[in-house]
């Protein structure tokens, strides 16, 4: 097995709630969130790089980016930030395939391994248009995490799990990220749906908005993905706030 899928099933083997909070890199002190949300919980990070049309994302995550890139912020430098962390858990980057491409996917993939990183989330290549870069991060020892939608039919979420490396990522609901004010009944069916035709941990991003909410989707789920709401934070009070809100979460999940 790929050694997040290593990581990740020996938390959840042990009775742990997986917790995953996304950090986008290059914005302000970011590697020092990266470093607070693990001293308080976090069992691996997800790091965006940042892309100037971030189709998955919503206002929150979409301002992070405008600044992360308005600071100068680029893959290499993103990569080698990463290097330098040594913190102790897996660390998993979210990027749209373009930048992917324009690296070139072997490439890409010895950059992510030779900076330390475990895996690899790209929202916006299909399935069926996956095998050229999934040989390549295989090949890698990159666990390419794959997305399955609340719309998939069941016919189709066997195969998006037989192909998903590290974690299966059940996407909460329809939609952009950012924090809503109630659970969306459609996370706890999608993890339910996926945990019925895999062994792999099933963790629910997009739409897990507070320390209440993730609990509440642990209750079907392996862990949850929480990244507005984190990165809200880190914008808007600093890399405090951030460690804190990981703790509340932490704390949320485990009861």
């Amino acid at each position: 097995m790929i050694p997040l899928e290593v990581h990740l099933r020996t938390r959840r083997d042990g009775g742990r709630k997986i917790l995953v909070p996304y950090i986008t890199g290059g914005v302000e002190h970011w590697q020092d969130a990266v470093r607070a949300a693990v001293a308080n919980g976090a069992d691996a990070v997800e790091i965006g790089i940042p892309f100037s049309d971030p189709v998955m994302d919503g206002p929150v995550i979409q301002r992070a980016s405008r600044e992360a890139l308005l600071r100068g912020a680029t893959l290499h430098l993103i990569l080698d930030g990463v290097r330098s962390l040594d913190v102790g858990v897996p660390l998993v980057v979210m990027c749209y395939y373009n930048t992917v491409f324009r690296a070139g996917h072997e490439r890409f993939a010895r950059m992510l391994t030779s900076a330390g990183v475990s895996g690899a989330i790209v929202p916006d290549l299909p399935l069926e248009e996956s095998a050229e870069w999934c040989v390549a991060a295989d090949a890698a020892d990159v666990a390419t995490v794959m997305l399955a939608a609340p719309t998939a039919p069941d016919d189709r979420l066997p195969r998006i799990a037989a192909r998903s490396r590290g974690f299966v990522y059940a996407v909460g609901l329809l939609g952009v990220t950012g924090e809503r004010e109630t659970l969306s009944a459609s996370a706890t069916a999608i993890a339910g749906r996926v945990k019925r035709v895999t062994d792999l941990p099933v963790l629910v991003g997009v739409g897990i908005s507070d320390a209440r909410q993730a609990g509440q989707a642990c209750a079907v789920a392996d862990g949850v993905i929480q990244g507005a709401s984190v990165m809200r934070r880190l914008l808007d009070e600093g890399v405090e706030s951030v460690g804190n809100y990981v703790a509340q979460v932490r704390e949320a999940i485990d009861e």
